[in-house]
């Protein structure tokens, strides 16, 4: 790789994940299709863009655990909720024809950006709801359903692990992105893609050491924004996203 698609490969990975770590999701809107136009295969793009992703999970774990506002029950809980789906669906994607899942993951995202417009004080306080045995059973069972996104396809899984957070537990949005952050960046990833390794995915590695660099420090970067920014602010950047990656998958391009 020269110079030129070196930088622009690093400075795709920072934009990207500092845009994923502030709005809670969406590293894959830029990165995933960054490694697709530079010539890697969707397979081998995928597995790497996951690999890449666990330092995205780090970095803003980082600077979250230096914060000290995570809800440490629900750090444990949302990682090992998920982890069965993940699996599943990081071996399910190397079988599955991806277009048409792509596009109705698509339509979906599209309804979360619509959904929070119209809901005007969503997120914007916490209102804990739903942390008794029933209630975490059930959002255990919505947890692993969206692990299995996570482990199949690209983009917008962590906007569905933010959108549900806030919506069944009742956590504002800076909470939602710093959970969802650990918890799908830093653990589903990395199961994810260990699983994908171990299923017979390539990662292509030599190229490894700049996304982990770009996923790090944009992991950092966008937590401390999100940090220092409001709700609102938050909110906007999390519908702009989940905009831009539902009509990314349900177009195509």
């Amino acid at each position: 790789m020269d110079l030129l698609n070196t930088l622009g490969l690093f400075l795709g990975s920072l934009l990207s994940n500092t845009l994923a770590s502030l709005s809670g999701g969406g590293a894959g809107l830029i990165q995933f299709p960054l490694l697709i136009f530079l010539g890697l295969p969707f397979t081998i793009a995928l597995a790497t863009h996951k690999v890449a992703s666990v330092a995205l999970g780090l970095g803003a774990a980082v600077k979250h655990l230096r914060g000290g506002q995570l809800d440490w029950r629900l750090t444990g809980f949302v990682p090992l909720a998920g982890m069965a789906g993940v699996i599943a669906g990081a071996n399910l994607i190397l079988f599955v024809p991806g277009r048409q899942a792509e596009a109705a993951l698509g339509l979906l995202i599209l309804g979360l950006g619509l959904y929070s417009v119209t809901k005007t004080s969503l997120g914007q306080h916490a209102q804990p709801r739903h942390r008794d045995a029933r209630g975490m059973l059930i959002g255990g069972i919505g947890l692993a359903a969206i692990g299995v996104l996570n482990g199949s396809l690209t983009a917008g899984s962590g906007l569905f692990v933010t959108l549900f957070l806030i919506r069944w537990f009742g956590f504002d949005y800076k909470q939602a992105v710093a959970l969802t952050m650990i918890s799908v960046g830093l653990f589903w990833n990395g199961i994810g893609a260990a699983a994908m390794y171990l299923a017979g995915a390539e990662i292509y590695w030599p190229w490894l050491p700049i996304l982990l660099a770009g996923s790090l420090l944009g992991g950092y970067l966008g937590a401390h924004l999100a940090s220092r920014k409001s709700n609102t602010l938050i909110k906007r950047c999390f519908e702009t996203l989940t905009f831009l990656i539902g009509l990314k998958l349900l177009i195509g391009f």
